[in-house]
């Protein structure tokens, strides 16, 4: 991980840009009133996407299983979710 202030990075920006696609580097833009920013490739964030979606997926099915083992569960048979349907 790298930190560059936003002079430096403006005037060197495709060397980062290579580091950030070529090497996997992640490169924080430090600015003023520490409003920074984040360099990284867009195969990272994508990765970064995957990532957070599936710790979603996965804390959605956490909380069903929590549900189940708790109680909170409905029982319905094939003819009364068909009939729900024909609402």
């Amino acid at each position: 991980m790298l930190a560059v202030n936003y002079s430096t990075i403006r005037s060197n920006f495709k060397d980062y840009c290579d580091k950030a696609t070529e090497e996997n580097e992640t490169v924080i833009v430090t600015r003023k009133n520490e409003k920074n920013v984040v360099l990284i490739s867009l195969e990272q964030y994508n990765e970064f996407i995957r990532n957070m979606k599936n710790a979603e997926y996965l804390a959605k099915i956490d909380r069903a299983f929590r549900q189940l083992e708790n109680g909170k569960v409905v029982v319905k048979t094939t003819d009364e979710l068909e009939a729900m349907t024909n609402e």
